[in-house]
């Protein structure tokens, strides 16, 4: 008998995962608010660098609800493929559905910002015993939606992955039903390494140092509106030096954060908690030279486009709405700056960073004198940010795992 799958969220993820699951143990169904936008058959293109196409794969999809009653009670498997600030909500929402007498598989396809911690709170408040927690630490492909609910794309998956589990004995059987099917089988490459805790996923950075640097450093050269949409600079075929020096300098943040944990916890393992460049080449395998040869070398990441809108005045601005910010800000350099503030260790780029985020959302994150974190400041939105407080955690032995 068929397992049964189900993916919240319509993400690019979602539009890889579906047909890379053809012949899989899985039955899968989507949980989407747009349900009618899917079709019965979903397509996947694997090309290469050049465009080249390199196999084409398509898988039918059981069913499209945007009702969790309909498909979270037979949910063996319910894996995310949504932007990471919408984790939280999604969860409360499916929580009181999942089935209490059977072992459920709840995970991420990309694990950023105490993913764990958002599952152990829904756990805990519905008496969810049997769920088993997992995550990737990277997305395991690079891939883009063509038509959304028809058609993705992917340039190929990772050299390496990584992912983290609770219960973690459960690793083997997520490996060989799961992790597996959507990545080696396909692709010849792309086993997936257990990492030992959630900590390594959440301090290990990607997408969280990168696009919020990308988008200082923009506006710090160019001023924050251009007259012309033309006029912006790629996000990362134009990326330039001094890009790259704010991203190492929040990489060092991040680093002296990292150390100290592992010297207060020498006992325990985080061989996959890595700075960006190790993390790059140790993902792709690759030898990129430095920060700067990671991105303007890359041919997968040429066309992206540096996320805008226009404002009132006709100008063009960066679209600070968007996940680069409600992910990778509220979800993302604000829990490192939580935690460095309990280590106390200086973070001087991310309170940069954050000072300029109190600018153009027009908010107030960080005090006048100290520069420290406003916890709980009125926030009508409860799941605006992923800090450890959030969830009633208040010292850093709190969020080890």
């Amino acid at each position: 008998m068929k397992k049964q799958l189900v993916i919240c969220g319509g993400g690019s993820s979602a539009h890889t995962l579906i047909p890379l699951l053809k012949d899989s143990v899985f039955e899968v169904s989507i949980l989407t608010s747009r349900p009618e936008k899917w079709h019965d058959g979903i397509e996947l293109e694997w090309r290469d660098t050049s465009g080249k196409l390199m196999g084409k794969y398509s898988n039918v999809l059981k069913k499209a609800s945007k009702d969790p009653r309909e498909l979270i009670p037979q949910a063996d498997y319910i894996v995310f493929c949504m932007p990471v600030h919408k984790y939280r909500l999604c969860l409360h929402e499916i929580a009181p559905y999942i089935n209490k007498n059977k072992v459920v598989f709840l995970g991420t396809l990309y694990g950023q910002a105490g993913y764990n911690w958002m599952v152990d709170e829904i756990k805990e408040q519905q008496s969810l015993d049997k769920v088993v927690t997992f995550a990737f630490g990277l997305l395991p492909w690079i891939c883009r939606t063509i038509e959304y609910g028809r058609i993705g794309v992917t340039f190929g998956g990772k050299a390496v992955n990584y992912a983290a589990c609770y219960p973690k004995s459960y690793f083997k059987q997520l490996n060989n039903e799961l992790f597996e099917n959507i990545g080696y089988k396909w692709f010849g490459k792309g086993h997936t390494e257990q990492a030992d805790n959630f900590l390594s996923l959440t301090l290990s950075v990607d997408n969280q140092i990168i696009h919020p640097s990308r988008c200082y450093a923009l506006c710090k050269i160019h001023g924050n509106t251009w007259e012309n949409k033309n006029d912006i600079p790629m996000f990362y075929r134009d990326y330039d030096d001094y890009s790259a020096e704010i991203l190492k300098r929040l990489d060092d943040d991040y680093s002296k954060v990292r150390l100290e944990i592992k010297r207060l916890f020498p006992k325990k393992r985080f061989s996959h908690m890595l700075d960006y460049l190790s993390l790059e080449h140790f993902s792709y395998q690759s030898s990129s030279k430095d920060i700067k040869d990671s991105f303007v070398n890359s041919k997968t990441l040429t066309s992206i486009e540096t996320p805008s809108r226009r404002n009132e005045q006709g100008r063009w601005e960066i679209d600070t709405n968007c996940r680069f910010f409600m992910d990778d800000i509220y979800y993302g350099i604000m829990i490192a700056k939580w935690i460095a503030e309990r280590l106390n260790i200086e973070t001087p780029t991310i309170v940069e960073i954050l000072r300029w985020v109190e600018q153009v959302r027009n908010e107030c994150l960080l005090d006048d004198s100290g520069n420290l974190l406003i916890q709980n400041n009125g926030r009508r939105n409860v799941y605006k940010t992923g800090l450890p407080s959030e969830y009633g955690k208040q010292t850093i032995f709190d969020i080890m795992d």
